[in-house]
């Protein structure tokens, strides 16, 4: 593309993207405080401000004392000026959430699938689900992020492989784009959470770190430099099927749960581990029952309990064998540990971890849980779409 000459109108474009870009990062300001970040004048600052008022993305919405003189108004942008909608898609249920343009989550819904297997459908009535909750119309959505398990290649970015959702493959990106008439983009589910630890969780203000998923599926998101690694064809982190010692390789990847470390510490290993230990008796899916015994267990080890703490042990001897094995190629300093296991246990499983990753391997990580409670990867695709939707506001109001 050809350079712009540096005209006025050019100018007032870069402004206007500018303080725009202020408003959404910092929040609520005064014109005063935008010409403090940008160096433009008061009158410039004013002149910019107009302009976004009258394009509808911005609003006073009070005032604020600034000692002599009247009261300075305070502009921030109008929440209802673009929406979006987040997805988390799991076998059993599927997650949506709307947010608008400031990040603030107007609504979340769970929706059973209903032994539907069309992804379309499927996220079709979610979103209209969400929206609904959040008396948003759809078409009002300027984009969804939708998190799935598997590999997306980051080049397509269509599913490659999703073993344990077989209806999820190449073409369901162009599918869904074609419903929903937005931008539409698929991310690795373990990918999104890390996104929100890193936003909101364990690993705030940390540039390297290790996010390992444990729940049905085991699943590794590697932040290095501040930014996601995700491999040439989108398969980085798909430790389900790393080799561990004592456990037999894969004849068949495409088969489900078929990886070595997945077939030592996943969720329905877990769950018959957990039993052997004397921590059964709930229903429900396997990764809800492993989470729920990790969960007995630790409480039991805090309280002193022999079984919780030998279960843990076992778990964690585990567990520290993936974690080993991503410490001693990336070295990551910090490893979250995610997923419905993860949270389940707590600083009591992610201790044990720690203490067995450095007596086997040189890297010496720090290993904690994660401190999102509920809902990481849903989070994270709704921070990555109201990301994406302010990249295309402040593309429409100035030059990239």
């Amino acid at each position: 593309m050809e350079p712009r000459p540096a005209t006025p109108s050019l100018l007032r474009e870069l402004n206007d993207r500018t303080a725009l870009d202020l408003l959404l990062t910092r929040g609520p300001m005064t014109r005063g405080q935008i010409g403090e970040h940008t160096g433009l004048s008061k009158v410039t600052a004013a002149q910019l401000l107009g302009r976004l008022e009258e394009r509808g993305l911005v609003q006073v919405t009070g005032t604020q004392s600034g000692g002599r003189g009247p009261n300075a108004a305070v502009y921030a942008v109008v929440p209802s000026s673009a929406y979006v909608a987040g997805l988390h898609v799991e076998a059993e249920v599927v997650s949506a959430g709307v947010a608008d343009i400031t990040g603030r989550v107007v609504s979340v819904v769970a929706v059973d699938p209903n032994g539907s297997l069309d992804p379309v459908a499927l996220v079709h009535n979610a979103v209209t689900a969400a929206c609904r909750s959040a008396d948003v119309e759809v078409d009002r959505l300027r984009a969804f992020v939708i998190g799935s398990p598997g590999v997306v290649d980051p080049q397509t970015g269509d599913i490659r492989l999703a073993v344990n959702m077989p209806e999820w493959h190449e073409g369901v990106l162009d599918a869904l784009r074609g419903d929903l008439g937005r931008t539409v983009i698929i991310e690795n589910d373990a990918n999104l959470a890390a996104m929100a630890e890193h936003s909101l969780g364990a690993a705030r203000d940390v540039d390297d770190f290790a996010l390992v998923w444990i729940g049905t599926g085991l699943g590794l998101a590697a932040v290095l430099g501040g930014r996601l690694h995700k491999g040439v064809g989108g398969a980085a982190g798909e430790i389900g099927y790393l080799p561990v010692p004592g456990v037999g390789l894969p004849e068949n990847v495409r088969s489900p749960a078929t990886g070595a470390f997945q077939s030592l510490a996943g969720a329905s290993v877990v769950r018959r581990l957990a039993a052997d230990f004397g921590f059964a008796g709930w229903a429900g899916s396997d990764g809800a029952v492993a989470a729920k015994a990790v969960a007995a267990a630790a409480a039991d080890a805090v309280a002193g309990g022999t079984r919780g703490s030998d279960f843990l042990d076992e778990l964690a001897s585990r567990v520290a064998l993936g974690v080993a094995a991503i410490s001693v190629v990336l070295d990551p300093g910090l490893v979250v540990l995610g997923g419905g296991v993860g949270l389940a246990g707590g600083t009591e499983l992610a201790s044990r971890v720690a203490s067995d990753v450095g007596r086997i391997c040189p890297a010496n990580p720090r290993v904690v849980p994660t401190q999102l409670k509920s809902g990481p990867v849903l989070r994270g695709a709704m921070l990555a779409a109201v990301d994406e939707v302010r990249q295309e506001l402040l593309a429409s109001v100035g030059p990239t």
